[in-house]
């Protein structure tokens, strides 16, 4: 299904080079989504239906993806980078869009606070150590980029070393271009009054409580801060090999569509194949077929 308007990606992407203006995008909005002459009445169950029709063509991308390295020695490997604010549904991403990949080609990565070992390190030490290898496809919640937020409003490191790491980050980012990453950068967009109500979900469900951290409400009373602090980031880490998409991420079920709709296009783009056989594949059949015929 062809998104109204164009692609995904193109509707949500943020320019290269400009401010951004995070206000300006509606959390609850619907790009690209078809109206209700193909919906139908129920929007968000055509969504989730087509988002498992996706699914199914991203495991045959992916697995193309991986035959390529396994076969063919492709340095090729796709990065999927997930941002937001806290509740923003980088874990319900993860789980709907992709579930029906295969786990043995997928390297998904959660970030949180650094470790003693890593808070010793560079910033990006621990990222580079969890890079997909070839012909896999990596997930990474929460990213390098926690580094030029969290320090920055909570006044962790002094300003010239969070600000000197936007830089540290383009060379980082082209350097993985480079080496046969194709990176999709994605920032999931609630609403402050959206937020609000997943956290108090958590708080309100026994089965939500493992999910739910005091810190959060610390972090939420810095909003504006984190929405200022995520504008300059994606205003100045974003490229024309690595752009930042930006999904409204209020409805759930148009953010797991959009992102769907933005890995299949980013695989499509990659043109992917499976590799030729590296034997004769009519000699191999008569020799299976002359083991059928020695055995009766």
């Amino acid at each position: 299904m062809t998104p109204v308007g164009g692609t995904v990606r193109g509707l949500l992407r943020l320019p290269v080079g400009g401010p951004v203006d995070l206000a300006a995008v509606e959390p609850r909005s619907t790009p690209g989504l078809p109206g209700p002459e193909v919906t139908g009445v129920d929007a968000k169950a055509w969504a989730r239906d087509q988002v498992r029709l996706v699914g199914a063509g991203l495991a045959r991308q992916q697995e193309m993806l991986f035959a390529s390295a396994r076969a063919g020695g492709s340095d090729r490997r796709v990065l999927l980078v997930l941002q937001a604010m806290d509740c923003g549904g980088k874990d319900g991403t993860i789980k709907r869009v992709a579930g029906a990949m295969n786990p043995l080609g997928l390297h998904i990565r959660s970030f949180g606070p650094p470790t003693a070992e890593e808070a010793r390190q560079h910033f990006l030490w621990r990222i580079r150590r969890e890079l997909p290898q070839p012909g896999h496809v990596g997930i990474f919640n929460r990213s390098h980029y926690e580094d030029v937020l969290v320090p920055r409003v909570e006044s962790l490191v002094p300003e010239e070393v969070w600000r000197a790491r936007y830089a540290e980050i383009g060379d980082f980012e082209r350097e993985l271009t480079d080496d046969g990453v194709t990176l999709v950068k994605v920032f999931l967009h609630i609403s402050y009054g959206e937020q609000a109500e997943r956290l108090l979900e958590r708080l309100t469900d026994p089965g939500k409580h493992w999910k739910y951290d005091p810190s959060d409400v610390d972090a939420r009373a810095r909003w504006a801060d984190y929405q200022a602090a995520y504008a300059e980031a994606l205003g100045r880490c974003g490229t024309d090999e690595a752009p930042w998409f930006v999904v409204p991420a209020d409805r759930k079920w148009y953010r797991d569509w959009a992102v769907a709709h933005l890995l299949r296009e980013t695989f499509d783009a990659l043109d992917l194949g499976y590799p030729p056989a590296g034997f004769d594949v009519r000699r191999e059949r008569e020799r299976l077929l002359g083991t059928e015929e020695r055995s009766r």
